[in-house]
């Protein structure tokens, strides 16, 4: 492998393994309440909506196959979290929202996950530090939204 080869699969590697033992810290906190970090994932990621979006939608910006993202919908409707509106633009489909219920939960949840997340990355990281990683993983982020590369779109620009 060349040397820029073996640079961006060790920069891979490296960030992988971050994200690993961070979860696993995250996961291992007493925040979560009465939902688990994949639910609290689909609620953030509504949060972040500025209208109901379709399954389809939210399926590219939470790590779930369709089908459990599907489950864990229907579940989150059940437990009144989440809610589904027609799409007027298709009569067939459906769109998708947080309840008031649903808001709730995810800011009282999200407001102690921050405080993990505070604590975990002060720990090991300078504010200068901090701002350098935001802008490489927005870079990195951004790359994928580039035209030509990726029709995907991040969580807060979902409206459509």
């Amino acid at each position: 492998m060349t040397s820029r080869g073996q640079t961006a699969n060790d920069a891979w590697e490296a960030m992988l393994s971050a994200h690993a033992v961070l979860m696993k810290q995250f996961a291992a906190e007493d925040v979560w309440a009465d939902v688990t970090m994949r639910e609290y994932d689909v609620l953030y990621t509504l949060s972040k909506c500025h209208e109901p979006v379709r399954l389809g939608e939210l399926h590219r910006h939470v790590l779930l196959s369709q089908p459990a993202l599907s489950r864990m919908v229907d579940r989150l409707v059940a437990r009144g979290l989440v809610e589904r509106q027609a799409d007027l633009a298709d009569g067939r489909g459906v769109r998708l929202s947080l309840t008031g219920a649903g808001r709730h939960c995810q800011r009282r949840i999200g407001g102690r996950h921050a405080r993990s997340v505070t604590r975990a990355m002060t720990a090991a990281l300078d504010a200068g530090e901090m701002r350098q990683l935001e802008a490489i993983c927005r870079k990195l982020a951004d790359h994928e939204r580039t035209p030509g590369t990726s029709s995907e779109r991040a969580p807060s620009e979902l409206s459509a």
